[in-house]
């Protein structure tokens, strides 16, 4: 009998916890469904339909679920459209890829990664315009494209580095604008300090610029730095080059 009263007692407690931890969480659904609510009235703009924040956080319990599902599918459909852009990236169907980017944008527009695939694929396909009607035309937007997408992802995260690095080569290699292009390229070996495409690159616009000493001080870093034969060759071949036209 005393072990009956203790198993029931103990049902009731189970019982009490579970009402107050129900309780707590209905009570806390409730309190974000009047926070929404009055965001939603404050929205409205005047002579617009009434609707109170009564009105609308019954509404809002109402459809919760639904809600809930909705931003659930629509979170799971914008990384589908990310995996599908990035595999067609990988078989360089780049077309296709902006097509499926544009969709995974639409789902999530704070993604930083989205705009820097965004920026490469539109990379590619400006330079695919070989010739074809209003090809030019296409090859301007498509190069617009890319810059304002890597912009975007750094924008975002203004610690990226694949943008800046992809960018600076837009610059350098493209739209002709070496002086951006080392902006970049300096905050980007601030955080990849041995990287030495980015210092090809750097040495390439402060080349471009005329800037020769600066471009022969970034081909010996290489030489002092680089392991790779082939690396510290390319940089002495370049910075003879350069010599040879600052002193003839």
């Amino acid at each position: 009998m005393k072990k009956l009263k203790e198993f029931v007692l103990a049902i009731l407690i189970l019982a009490a916890v579970g009402y107050l931890i129900y309780f707590m969480y209905q009570s806390g659904n409730a309190r974000v469904n009047r926070e929404l609510a009055k965001r939603m009235a404050e929205l409205s703009p005047r002579g617009g339909p009434p609707e109170t924040i009564d009105g609308l956080r019954q509404a809002i319990a109402l459809y919760e679920d639904q809600i809930e599902k909705n931003v659930r599918e629509g979170a799971q459909t914008g990384v589908y459209w990310k995996i599908l852009a990035t595999r067609l990236a990988d078989r360089n169907m780049h077309n296709d890829a902006l097509s499926a980017l544009e969709r995974a944008i639409y789902f999530n527009t704070e993604d930083p990664a989205l705009y820097y695939l965004t920026g490469v694929s539109a990379s590619y396909v400006a330079k695919s315009a070989v010739g074809f009607t209003n090809a030019y035309d296409g090859r301007d937007r498509y190069f617009n494209l890319s810059e304002n997408s890597f912009l975007r992802a750094l924008e975002l995260d203004i610690t990226y580095t694949k943008p800046m690095y992809a960018l600076s080569v837009l610059y350098v290699f493209e739209l002709d604008r070496p002086q951006e292009a080392v902006t970049w390229l300096e905050r980007y070996l601030q955080i990849q300090t041995n990287d030495f495409s980015a210092m090809f690159v750097l040495a390439r616009a402060h080349f471009m610029l005329k800037d020769y000493s600066r471009a022969i001080e970034i081909y010996d870093r290489i030489i002092d730095r680089a392991r790779d034969k082939n690396l510290k060759e390319e940089a002495l071949i370049n910075r003879d080059i350069i010599q040879g036209i600052l002193y003839g």
